[in-house]
C-alpha cells in the first residue's frame, strides 16, 4: 500500500493518547500528502440501552451525539491549525471495530492509527483481545501511538524474521519514516540448545552452531537491506541472541528508537503464534510507537 496515494484513518475516543495519535496521523498526512479522516464510533449497544432506559424521545442521546460531533470538529480544527491539513470527520454508530473496518474499506485506507491507551474501547482494543481481533481481520498497516509527536520519526527498529513478510515490513517503515535511520533487528537462537547440552553435545560444537546462526543472520539482514534498496548510512544491523520479545524491548530502549515495526506473519503457523506473542509483549512493555505491517 502506498501512503502517498491512500488515505490515513485515525480512530479517536478523545482521550489524551488518542489525541497524540491524531496529531501523529496529521503529521504523516502532511508529510506524505495523504488525505486524513478522523472517526469516532459511538457504541450502538450503549445508545440502544440508553434509549431503552430513558425512552426513545429523550434528548440525552441526541445531546451525546451532538457533543461527540462537536469534539470531532474541534479536534479537526486544531489539527488543521497545527499541521496544515484539513481532516474529514466521521461520527459512526455501532460496533467500534466494525465501524473502523467499514470506514477503512470505504476509503481504501493505507494506514490505520490508534492511541496506545484510551478511554473505553481504545483501552480495551490495544491492551486486550480486541486488538488481536483487529490485527487478525485487517490487511492494512496499523500504527499504535504512545508518544507525543514532536517531530518526524528519527530512529526505527524494524524486526525481521526473514519470512516473506519481512520485506513488506521494511517497505512500510520506509513509507512512514522516510527520513529515519532504520535499525534492522533480528534475534537468533541456537535450536534446541538445552537439549543439545542434555544430550552431551560438547560446548565447542554448540558454539560452532551459535556462530553459524549469527553469520547466517548477518547475511540475511544485508540481503534484505539490499533488496529494499537501502543505501549506506540509511540503516544499521542489530543482530542479537536471545528471546525476540525480551531482546527487542531492550534494544528499543537502549538505542532510543521512537518507532518499532513488526510484520504480522512468520515463516510458519507456529511462528505466526510466536509473532503474536511478540506483538503483545511489545504493546505491553515497549515505550516507542509501534507499527504492525499486516500485508504480505
Amino acid at each position: 500500500m502506498n501512503l502517498t496515494a491512500q488515505p490515513i484513518l485515525v480512530a479517536t475516543d478523545f482521550s489524551p493518547l488518542a489525541r497524540h495519535a491524531a496529531e501523529r496521523a496529521a503529521r504523516l498526512a502532511f508529510e506524505t500528502g495523504a488525505p486524513l479522516t478522523l472517526v469516532h464510533a459511538m457504541s450502538g449497544d450503549a445508545l440502544h440501552h440508553l434509549r431503552e432506559w430513558l425512552g426513545m424521545g429523550h434528548p440525552l442521546a441526541q445531546q451525546l451525539e451532538a457533543d461527540a460531533q462537536q469534539q470531532l470538529e474541534q479536534l479537526a480544527s486544531a489539527l488543521e491549525t497545527a499541521q496544515q491539513v484539513k481532516p474529514r470527520t466521521v461520527l459512526a454508530r455501532g460496533s467500534v471495530l466494525d465501524e473502523i473496518g467499514r470506514e477503512a474499506t470505504a476509503l481504501d485506507a493505507g494506514l490505520l492509527v490508534l492511541g496506545a491507551r484510551g478511554e473505553g474501547f481504545l483501552r480495551r482494543q490495544v491492551l486486550g483481545t480486541t486488538s488481536e481481533r483487529l490485527l487478525r481481520r485487517t490487511t492494512r498497516p496499523l500504527l499504535v501511538v504512545r508518544q507525543t509527536p514532536h517531530a518526524a520519526y528519527r530512529k526505527v527498529l524494524v524486526a525481521l524474521d526473514f519470512s516473506p513478510w519481512s520485506l513488506q515490513a521494511l517497505a512500510v517503515a520506509q513509507r512512514v519514516a522516510p527520513q529515519a535511520q532504520l535499525v534492522l533487528f533480528h534475534a537468533f537462537q541456537v535450536p534446541f540448545e538445552e537439549k543439545l547440552h542434555f544430550a552431551g553435545v560438547d560446548a565447542a560444537t554448540i558454539e560452532h552452531y551459535r556462530q553459524q546462526a549469527h553469520t547466517q543472520a548477518v547475511q540475511q539482514v544485508h540481503a534484505l537491506a539490499q533488496a529494499a534498496g537501502l543505501q549506506h548510512g540509511q540503516w544499521a544491523p542489530c543482530i542479537v541472541e536471545g528471546d525476540p520479545s525480551l531482546r527487542m524491548a531492550m534494544q528499543e530502549q537502549a538505542l532510543d528508537c521512537d518507532l518499532v515495526v513488526l510484520g504480522k506473519h512468520g515463516q510458519t503457523a507456529t511462528e505466526d503464534l510466536l509473532l503474536g506473542s511478540v506483538t503483545k509483549h511489545m504493546l505491553a512493555e515497549g515505550s516507542a510507537d509501534m507499527l504492525v505491517s499486516t500485508a504480505r
